[in-house]
């Protein structure tokens, strides 16, 4: 068992292979630090790179992919703790050691609104047209406390009547299953009482916000 503070994956035997140096290669070639024997692997397959604290995975163009918690991954992608790889056919569980003794981190949100496209942590999130218009109107006014009658003009703007709480708390709801890590616990929109929906910026500097709208 690892007793080490060294992120590591674990394969399907339970094996470890800790991820110590700057650069750990995984693929068929035996010249790889982790050699998967497997028909579907290729040569060089994949690689993760420590960056301080953190580790990113990322394909090298491999034939059949890389997969990260059952999605293709299409493009470098950091790892969080428990997240699970699928490389060449044989799947990994990362382990990050120190995750219990770090300070909470806030989800990484990155907003392209010309494009319509959301990423949470990297990956693709699949929004409707009434939940982007409502993440769209929140991160213009990101900081900023809006209010339920805010946020019923901005949204429903063709409605001639008004929005009712119902339609926007179902809305929040929606939107929150899918950029916030766990919902039941929001991060990053969070509730103002009594005075509506703030969305919150990370600290984390990766983030990475386009207001192409403006």
């Amino acid at each position: 068992m690892t007793i080490s503070n060294v992120p590591y994956l674990t394969d399907a035997s339970g094996k470890e292979h800790l991820l110590e140096a700057a650069l750990t290669r995984l693929g068929r070639s035996a010249e790889n630090e982790i050699v998967i024997v497997n028909k579907l692997a290729s040569r060089e397959h994949a690689v993760l790179r420590r960056e301080g604290r953190r580790v990113m995975l990322e394909d090298l163009q491999s034939t059949n992919g890389t997969f990260l918690n059952g999605q293709r991954i299409s493009g470098p992608v950091w790892l969080q703790d428990g997240d699970q790889l699928v490389i060449g056919g044989v799947e990994f569980v990362f382990h990050d050691p120190e995750m219990t003794v770090r300070e909470t981190i806030l989800p990484e949100l990155e907003v392209n609104l010309r494009a319509g496209e959301v990423r949470l942590n990297q990956r693709p999130v699949l929004l409707s047209p009434k939940e982007l218009a409502l993440l769209a109107f929140l991160d213009q006014n990101r900081g900023k406390v809006c209010s339920k009658d805010e946020i019923g003009h901005a949204v429903w703007s063709e409605y001639r009547q008004d929005v009712f709480d119902y339609q926007i708390e179902n809305l929040i709801r929606r939107l929150r299953s899918k950029i916030e890590t766990d919902p039941s616990t929001p991060q990053l929109l969070v509730t103002i009482r009594g005075l509506g929906y703030k969305l919150n910026l990370p600290s984390n500097p990766m983030r990475r916000t386009q207001q192409e709208m403006r």
